[in-house]
């Protein structure tokens, strides 16, 4: 770099992809502070619980896929949150590679308490969206495509 300002006409804080993945982290950062505290949990935790609260019991695999994680942070995350007991994990006998997650009681009465955290969290943020919310939903919506 020769130190010059200005030498392309891109603007980063334009970029979508660059504004996203700011946004997301932030919305992923406040929320966390909520119940990280009260729980000793993080994001890869809160989306692996989150997940299997939809699920009921789900591979790693599906974890990963879902929750677009890279496959060493779920297994952390996974681990972590069988040692403080909100999951279980069981073995595929067949094959020791594919193993399923379940919440436990206690990882199911953690989300009784995290889900009306998530609920008015999400009401803060539509707030903030207003009457832009049809058109926002519309746009993520394509954006994420029909896998989502």
């Amino acid at each position: 770099m020769n130190g010059e300002s200005g030498m392309t006409d891109f603007n980063l804080a334009e970029f979508l992809p660059y504004r996203f993945s700011v946004v997301a982290q932030k919305m992923s950062r406040e929320f966390e502070s909520r119940y990280c505290d009260r729980f000793g949990i993080r994001v890869a935790e809160w989306r692996i619980v989150a997940h299997l609260s939809q699920t009921g019991a789900a591979s790693m695999r599906e974890i990963e896929r879902r929750v677009d994680l890279h496959k060493s942070r779920v297994s952390r995350a996974a681990r972590r949150l069988e040692l403080a007991g909100y999951v279980s994990r069981k073995s595929d006998p067949g094959d020791n590679r594919l193993v399923e997650l379940r919440l436990t009681a206690k990882g199911v009465d953690m989300m009784k308490e995290l889900a009306p955290l998530a609920s008015q969290y999400q009401e803060e943020l539509l707030a903030k969206i207003g009457s832009g919310r049809e058109g926002f939903d519309r746009a993520i919506g394509s954006l994420l495509g029909p896998d989502q």
